[in-house]
């Protein structure tokens, strides 16, 4: 069983039939998909799925901290079942692929104290852009 599986069974996510199809096409550490591609995926396995049950199951997996929704340049909400360890996001600015990144350091660090204005700084999210080896 994946780890996203076995973390939904133990906290006793009732777990249908679409309810699994959705977190097996979710489970992986690159993983970032629309909820189209979602569906699509889905789909192959269990034909019956509906488009509405995929939505219903991705909001949720993000209500309940197991999935992030990501959301880049305007661009369809991806959903990232990554959602423990901390991470950053590489994107493609020509095809829209992400990538989990994890680079050293804190990145609170790089806020000089007086570039906070006060604030208590929680959490820090960093994009970075590029073009992935298909889209060069």
């Amino acid at each position: 069983m994946s780890g996203l599986l076995e973390r939904l069974r133990g906290r006793g996510w009732r777990m249908t039939s679409q309810r699994r199809v959705v977190a097996e096409v979710l489970d992986g550490d690159h993983v970032h998909l629309t909820a189209d591609e979602v569906h699509a995926r889905a789909a192959r396995r269990l034909p019956e799925i509906s488009r509405a049950t995929v939505y219903n199951a991705l909001g949720e997996l993000v209500a309940l901290g197991e999935v992030v929704e990501v959301s880049t340049d305007g661009r369809a909400k991806r959903y990232d079942p990554n959602a423990y360890r901390p991470h950053q996001h590489l994107v493609c600015s020509g095809c829209g692929i992400i990538r989990d990144v994890h680079p050293t350091g804190d990145p609170l660090s790089g806020l000089p104290a007086d570039e906070r204005f006060g604030f208590a700084v929680s959490k820090v999210d960093v994009t970075y852009r590029g073009l992935c080896p298909a889209c060069t």
